[in-house]
C-alpha cells in the first residue's frame, strides 16, 4: 500500500507519544541526541504517512540507535552502510518514507563512499547526520570533523587532519537539498526537519549536536547567547543575509567572488545578498562560512528539483519488462557456466 500518492491509506491521527518506542532511552544524561529524538517524534505526526510507511535505517555509533527509541519500522546496520541499505530498500519499497540517521564518523569516515552515492543519485531518503565532531560511542577520538588540531585520545599532540565540511561535501557530491540546524534550537530544527522530509530527492540535514562528555561546547559559537546573536545567520528565501544585535547589524555580500561582511547601515540595498534556495553557486559559498570571522548560516542552503534515482530505475524495469517479458533469475543462474546478456 503506498504512503502517498493515488490509492494511498489514509493515516491515523497520531501524537508525539505515537512514535515513542518501549525502550529506554540510553544516551548519556544531557545528549544532543535527546533533542533530535523529540523533534523527531514530535514532527513526523505532521507527515500524514502511516507509521508502518516508516523506516528509520542507521550505522553504528550513539546517534545510530536512533531506530531503537521510534516506533515505526527500523534497521541498525553496520558502520557506514546505512546510505546503501536505505537506497536498496527504497529501490525495492519506493512507497516507503525512509530516513537515514548518521554521525560525522558513522556518515563522512567509513561510510562517506556510500554517503557520497546516495547524494549524487538522488535518492529520495532523508539523511539526517548529527556532527559533534568526535567519536561518542568509541570514547572520544577525533573523527572526520574535528577540527586542525585538535587534543583527543587518538590524537594526543593535536590532529594533523583538515577538517570536512559536511555541507560542502553533500553539495559537491551533488545532494538537492542541504540544510543546518542546531540541536538547541528546537523550533527551527523542527522546521528544517519539516523542509526535509517534504523535499522529493535526496535531503540532507545537518544537525550540530553536542556531546556533553567527550567534546562538550564544540559548537558554544551557537550555544552561548551573546555569540549566538553575534553570529547566527538565519538563512530565509528571498530575504537579505543579515545577521547580529538589532543596534549593530551585519550583513554579508559579494566583494567580486568573495564573500565580505560589511555593516548593514552601510550597505545599500542593490549590494545585499538575497538567499535564494535554487543557487547552487551561491550554497557552495554558503557552506564553507563560519566563525570567528563569518556568521555561521542555519536553515535551507539549497534546495532544488532533479531526477530521482528510484523512479528511473523503476521506469528501466518496467520498460525492459514490457519489451521483453519478465525475467527468470532461477533459471539464468542455472543454465550454465555462461550466459549472455542482450
Amino acid at each position: 500500500m503506498s504512503a502517498g500518492g493515488p490509492g494511498a491509506k489514509e493515516a491515523p491521527k497520531y501524537t508525539k507519544k505515537d512514535f515513542e518506542s518501549d525502550q529506554d532511552v540510553r544516551w548519556c544524561p544531557g545528549c544532543g541526541d535527546y533533542a533530535i529524538l523529540s523533534a523527531v517524534q514530535k514532527t513526523l505526526p505532521d507527515l500524514g504517512v502511516p507509521k508502518e510507511d516508516i523506516v528509520f535505517v542507521s550505522g553504528i555509533g550513539c546517534s545510530s540507535r536512533f531506530p531503537y527509541y521510534m516506533n515505526t519500522y527500523g534497521f541498525h546496520t553496520i558502520h557506514g552502510r546505512a546510505p546503501a541499505i536505505a537506497t536498496g530498500l527504497k529501490l525495492a519499497r519506493p512507497e516507503l518514507k525512509v530516513f537515514v540517521v548518521t554521525g560525522d564518523g558513522d556518515g563522512l569516515s567509513i561510510g562517506g563512499n556510500h554517503m557520497l552515492h546516495v547524494l549524487r543519485r538522488n535518492v529520495s531518503v532523508t539523511i539526517l547526520l548529527f556532527n559533534n565532531r568526535i567519536y561518542g560511542l568509541t570514547k572520544g577520538q577525533y573523527s572526520p570533523t574535528s577540527e586542525l588540531g585538535k587534543v583527543t585520545k587518538s590524537t594526543p599532540l593535536g590532529s594533523a587532519d583538515r577538517p570536512v565540511n559536511p555541507l560542502a561535501f553533500a553539495l559537491g557530491c551533488g545532494a538537492t537539498f542541504v540544510a543546518r540546524s542546531v540541536d538547541r534550537n528546537i523550533p527551527h530544527m523542527e522546521e528544517m526537519l519539516r523542509r526535509a522530509v517534504r523535499h522529493k530527492g535526496a535531503a540532507f540535514l545537518e544537525i550540530l549536536q553536542n556531546c556533553n562528555v567527550y567534546n562538550d561546547l564544540a559548537w558554544n559559537v551557537m550555544y552561548d547567547k551573546e555569540s549566538r546573536l553575534a553570529h547566527e545567520l538565519r538563512l530565509e528565501p528571498g530575504k537579505p543575509l543579515l545577521f547580529g544585535p538589532p543596534d549593530d547589524r551585519r550583513a554579508v555580500i559579494m566583494d567580486g567572488v568573495v564573500p565580505r561582511v560589511v555593516r548593514a547601515a552601510d550597505t545599500p540595498e542593490s549590494a545585499l545578498w538575497v538567499h535564494d534556495e535554487t543557487n547552487l553557486n551561491a550554497a557552495k559559498l554558503l557552506a564553507d562560512l563560519f566563525a570567528p570571522d563569518f556568521p555561521v548560516p542555519i536553515g535551507v542552503l539549497a534546495a532544488i528539483d532533479a531526477p530521482v534515482y528510484e523512479e528511473i530505475m523503476l521506469e528501466q524495469e518496467r520498460r525492459a519488462i514490457s519489451e521483453r517479458g519478465p525475467g527468470d533469475i532461477a533459471r539464468l543462474l542455472t543454465s550454465g557456466d555462461t550466459w549472455k546478456i542482450s
